[in-house]
């Protein structure tokens, strides 16, 4: 098996980690279990710095213990959640007891008693995260498997160990969860699981928008966003967590007149961006809603056909707007999101022959920093299926890139500051800061 330097490196440390865990148990005698994510994640040869740990008894009296061998980081306790976390070589160590759980139907919220191990691998969400492997010297290393989760690995396909209806009325975030899991394993949610999400979907309302926020970037960062967003419109969860992503899906047609999809055309343009993106969660951001105003701002007339006048516009207004609803920043991340979203149509609209210099300078100084993650999502927005109408305006495009680099070499407008700065100009004219300094500065 082909691992890289990072994983072989990591593997090394977690064999010392459950070997300490291993003795730990044996000297207390209690058992341990590794359980969840890193089971899964080495079983498909992905890496991963995130340990959950099962113990028979207290968790927490565990993790103490095992700090102590290991010299680890000190233990972080969270006593409401029974559980406590150690940090061993860069590797986050969660060690919780069994624990079997009940839920009321307004909290996702369980009430939490001690179970057996059974129990506690029942409360799972998907049969791949129960995979589990034994930790004590009565059987060390076994897999311990009682869903069939290791031929659900194999098979990739999603699907919950118990009743998908009480697993998702317990927890609705398991619903987005599970559609995280698909984006970014591409893995298929199996039909019984995936009707469950659908009837289940108004249950998302009682989570947290933090917790829904922090599962949509998961999705938008994913290995296949695209699938993600198109599971969340058929379950019905976007219209419920995303309503103005939801109000693009939808083809308008008037005396034989249509306009294209914008939901699938907006997706496609997340996918073309990921190669450059390289993580971007902002740049995707942006591929999102560089048309999110469309629906607003769509108009017809017999003449023109169907128009979106100034979405660009609208899309940027919208976005601080979402990102407070979202719970996202409001900083400079929601500042470049909304500052594409803005431009996004400029560099298109320069390409034809007789661009001139003042409006290439514009874009320059308008886009600033961001000029290059514009021009990655303006090359990303050409979606167009007719191949040599691509390959036309992908060619155009290049010609106004050659032209904004030939311009900044020129006459290096993007590190370009005015000759006189404010204290000059308050310094000179004995003046305290006002407006006439600004009018000052323009002038000279």
């Amino acid at each position: 098996m082909n691992i890289s330097e990072n994983r072989y490196s990591n593997l090394l440390k977690s064999k010392r980690i459950f070997e300490t865990i291993s003795n730990v148990g044996n000297e207390i005698g209690q058992d341990a279990f590794v359980i969840g994510g890193y089971v899964r994640d080495q079983l498909l040869n992905r890496e991963t710095k995130d340990i959950d740990i099962v113990a028979i008894g207290s968790g927490i009296d565990f993790a103490k213990k095992t700090a102590k061998k290991l010299k680890s980081s000190p233990v972080k306790v969270f006593k409401s959640f029974g559980t406590a976390m150690i940090i061993v070589d860069d590797i986050e160590v969660q060690f919780v007891g069994a624990r079997k759980e009940s839920y009321r139907s307004n909290s996702r919220n369980p009430k939490i008693e001690t179970g057996t191990f059974e129990e506690d691998q029942k409360r799972r969400d998907f049969t791949i995260n129960a995979l589990a492997i034994s930790l004590n010297s009565k059987d060390y290393g076994q897999l311990i498997d009682p869903f069939n989760g290791l031929n659900d690995l194999k098979n990739k396909i999603l699907k919950t160990p118990l009743d998908p209806n009480l697993t998702f009325s317990d927890d609705p975030l398991r619903m987005m969860r599970a559609i995280r899991f698909s984006s970014q394993l591409d893995f298929k949610i199996e039909k019984e699981t995936l009707n469950a999400i659908s009837k289940n979907a108004d249950r998302i309302k009682i989570v947290a928008q933090e917790r829904i926020t922090e599962e949509l970037n998961k999705i938008i960062l994913s290995k296949r966003p695209s699938s993600g967003f198109k599971l969340l419109e058929e379950t019905g969860l976007l219209k419920i967590i995303f309503p103005e992503f939801q109000l693009l899906k939808g083809i308008e047609n008037i005396n034989g007149k249509s306009h294209k999809d914008n939901f699938y055309h907006t997706l496609k343009v997340l996918d073309n961006i990921l190669p450059f993106s390289n993580g971007n969660l902002w740049l995707r951001w942006a591929a999102l809603l560089h048309d999110i105003a469309k629906p607003n701002t769509k108009r017809f007339n017999s003449t023109q056909g169907w128009t979106f006048h100034g979405h660009e516009d609208k899309g940027a207004r919208m976005v601080p707007s979402i990102f407070r609803k979202l719970k996202l920043p409001l900083d400079n991340k929601m500042k470049y999101v909304q500052k594409l979203v803005l431009l996004h149509l400029r560099p298109i609209s320069l390409t034809n022959e007789s661009i001139t210099d003042s409006a290439l300078r514009r874009l320059l100084f308008e886009a600033g920093d961001e000029l290059e993650d514009l021009m990655t999502l303006c090359k990303s927005d050409i979606t167009s299926k007719n191949k040599e109408k691509k390959i036309k305006y992908l060619n155009r495009f290049e010609n106004v890139k050659e032209k904004l680099r030939d311009l900044e070499d020129r006459d290096k407008i993007k590190n370009w500051q005015p000759p006189i700065d404010g204290k000059e100009i308050m310094d000179t004219f004995n003046i305290k800061p006002c407006k006439e300094v600004g009018i000052l500065k323009r002038i000279y």
